[in-house]
C-alpha cells in the first residue's frame, strides 16, 4: 500500500514570500484548533560547498534524511523562502515545551534566519562530506539590518493573520533551554516589539543585590522556579538550583535580559521576570 504525503506547500501563505522550496518533512497538526505560537530560529550552518548560508540550510531542510524543516527561511539579504504551508506541522522545534505543552510543532510557525549562530557544538555541518575540513566559525555576529527588516515584516504578517499573542513570540531557546541557544542574545527583540511583534520591556540593569546560582537550595529557589514555570518555561519546582534551572535562567536572559547571559538568577533577572509577568497579566485583562 502506498501512503500519500500531502504536499508541504502549493502556494505561499503571504505575499511576502519570494520563493517556494517544498520540504517533505512535515505532517498534520495534532490537537490544536489554531496556530498560537511563533518560534524564531537561526540556521546555525556555515556557507560552504558552493552555497551561501541560506541556500545550504534550505537544501538541508528539504532533504528527507535531515528529518527537520521549517515554514520559512529568511536569507541574509532579506529574501523569504517558504518550505512548508502554515496549515502543516513543520519539524522545527524538536524536543521542546512551553506552558506545559510538549508538542510545540503542532501549535507553531517556525522561521529560520540564515546566520552562523554561536560556535558550533559539532565539528562539521550536518550535511558535510566526511572529507571536508572542519569549517572555521566566523563568530556570533550581528544580524544584517535588511534581514531583520524582512523577519519583522514576515513575523508581523504571521502574528496578525493567526492572532498570536505577544507573549507567544518565542525563541527556540525558550522552548528548548540548554539544548538550543538560537536566535541568541544578539537578536533584536526590542526592534521587533517596537513594530508590534512580541513581548518586550527594557530589562532591569545588571547590578548588585541577591542572586541564586547552581548548588543553591530551599524555598527561594522553589519560588523562583515557580515564576519561570508560570511564565511558560518547562522547569521542575523542587527547590534545587540544578543544571536544568541554570539552563532556563540562561534562556530567559538570552531573550529578555541579554546584557549578561550566565545562568545566574541575579536581581536584574528576577526583577525583569516579575515585570514581564505583570505585563502579561495586564495584557490579559485589557
Amino acid at each position: 500500500m502506498t501512503v500519500e504525503i500531502a504536499p508541504s506547500i502549493e502556494q505561499p501563505d503571504t505575499g511576502l514570500v519570494q520563493d517556494l522550496r517544498p520540504s517533505p518533512n512535515h505532517g498534520e497538526r495534532r490537537g490544536h484548533a489554531r496556530i498560537d505560537t511563533l518560534i524564531l530560529h537561526y540556521t546555525g550552518m556555515p556557507a560552504g560547498r558552493g552555497m551561501d548560508m541560506a541556500e545550504r540550510a534550505i537544501r538541508w531542510l528539504a532533504a528527507p534524511e535531515s528529518q527537520v524543516s521549517c515554514h520559512y527561511v529568511v536569507a541574509e539579504d532579506g529574501r523569504i523562502t517558504q518550505m512548508v504551508a502554515e496549515s502543516r506541522r513543520a519539524w522545527h522545534a524538536g524536543v521542546s515545551s512551553w506552558m506545559g505543552d510538549s508538542d510545540i510543532n503542532s501549535r507553531s510557525v517556525g522561521i529560520e534566519i540564515a546566520h552562523p549562530g554561536h560556535p558550533w557544538d559539532l565539528a562539521k555541518a550536518p550535511d558535510a562530506d566526511p572529507r571536508d575540513p572542519a569549517p572555521v566559525h566566523p563568530g556570533y555576529g550581528d544580524f544584517p539590518a535588511v534581514q531583520i527588516d524582512a523577519v519583522t515584516r514576515l513575523a508581523a504578517d504571521i502574528v496578525a493573520r493567526n492572532g498570536i499573542a505577544a507573549e507567544r513570540v518565542l525563541a527556540h531557546s525558550d522552548v528548548a533551554p540548554g539544548r538550543k541557544r538560537d536566535p541568541g542574545e544578539k537578536f533584536p527583540w526590542a526592534q521587533l516589539a517596537a513594530s508590534g511583534v512580541g513581548l518586550w520591556l527594557d530589562p532591569e540593569p545588571v547590578g548588585g543585590g541577591r542572586f541564586m546560582t547552581r548548588g543553591d537550595r530551599g524555598e527561594p529557589v522553589a519560588a523562583m522556579q515557580a515564576l519561570f514555570g508560570l511564565f511558560g518555561y518547562g522547569i521542575e519546582i523542587d527547590g534545587v538550583f540544578d543544571e536544568r534551572t541554570a539552563d532556563v535562567v540562561a534562556a530567559f536572559q538570552r531573550h529578555w535580559r541579554p546584557a549578561l547571559v550566565d545562568g545566574v538568577a541575579d536581581q536584574s533577572t528576577v526583577t525583569t521576570l516579575h515585570r514581564l509577568l505583570r505585563a502579561c497579566r495586564l495584557a490579559d485583562a485589557a
